[in-house]
């Protein structure tokens, strides 16, 4: 089979950086052609670590930038965006620049300057923020019903994604964590800054009253790689839409315990409190875990129990 085309916008985020390392270092039934997008992030590291990849300055806003893809890269077989305005304050903030970024007008309408458009699949990444949160274990048919603009601009997204593409895979996203990156992210990383403020000694506080489905990275580029391979190897048209979290269930307060458990800190330091105790200048769901039956029938693949994962992830970094 000769080397399918795969470009991963928003490459040098977190998801993206695993995404290409994925490609990178598991060779598949599949041979892959890299390329990926960066935006402010220097791609330079990654291009070092990934010698046969392509970086290309892609503007989301405007689309300035995806015509030198069409040039030096060709049509894709797969996209994979994983570009997003994510944090939720930020989003409040600036609601136009977080639909301009996460809905994504710019990359579909360069996708469809291609003839045979319909052979491009397009996997998105959206969120769990999409949902409510006012139950336990959402399934991908529940409405969903956003109470911040980061969810909304998400689910406007996904409605644009089915509206004007043919073949889609849409994967609603938990938080996802895991170890740093080849070339470190700006932001925090949830796992590693647990465990950075309880090695300090100090009392800190956690919501006990908050509950999500984490996701371990390296299982979220597992779905992505499974996906990708059922359509190209299957050529059956796909309109996918996915839960993808862990399979458990947890607040703060008990991802701290689970750091604080394995790396041996006192768990006394954990201080557990409401969520509608601080403001965060954003409203926040409070329960928003996720059901993932159907990801797990549809591409045999059971994700990482929570503790494991972040084994995994403080094993990796004592490692580094």
């Amino acid at each position: 089979m000769s080397a399918k085309k795969v470009l991963v916008v928003g490459g040098t985020g977190y998801l993206g950086q695993h995404l290409l390392q994925g490609f990178s270092e598991i060779p598949g039934i599949i041979p892959y052609d890299l390329a990926f997008t960066y935006n402010s992030f220097p791609p330079q590291p990654l291009l070092d670590a990934f010698p046969g990849s392509l970086a290309f300055h892609v503007d989301l806003k405007t689309g300035a930038g995806f015509h030198s893809i069409s040039q030096q890269f060709g049509q894709p077989d797969v996209v994979v965006n994983c570009a997003a305005l994510s944090v939720p304050r930020a989003c409040e903030k600036d609601p136009d620049a977080a639909t301009s970024i996460n809905v994504p007008a710019s990359l579909v309408n360069w996708l469809s300057s291609f003839t045979q458009n319909d052979n491009t699949l397009l996997v998105h990444l959206s969120t769990d923020q999409v949902y409510e949160g006012v139950k336990s274990f959402y399934k991908e048919e529940d409405e969903a019903l956003p109470v911040n603009v980061y969810g909304k601009s998400k689910v406007a997204a996904e409605r644009f994604i089915a509206e004007k593409w043919t073949n889609f895979a849409i994967l609603r996203s938990s938080i996802i964590f895991g170890p740093q990156t080849v070339s470190p992210v700006p932001k925090s990383l949830p796992i590693q800054w647990i465990d950075g403020v309880l090695s300090k000694g100090d009392r800190v506080e956690f919501f006990y009253d908050e509950y999500r489905c984490p996701v371990y990275v390296k299982d979220v580029v597992a779905v992505i790689r499974a996906l990708i391979e059922k359509w190209l190897l299957e050529s059956k048209k796909m309109q996918l839409l996915l839960n993808v979290g862990g399979p458990d269930r947890v607040s703060r307060v008990q991802m701290a315990e689970a750091v604080a458990q394995i790396r041996g800190h006192d768990s006394s330091l954990i201080k557990p409190v409401s969520a509608s105790s601080v403001d965060r200048g954003v409203m926040s769901p409070a329960d928003i875990s996720m059901d993932i039956t159907k990801l797990v029938q549809t591409l045999n693949i059971s994700p990482t129990p929570f503790k494991d994962g972040v084994k995994l992830t403080l094993a990796a970094e004592a490692s580094l």
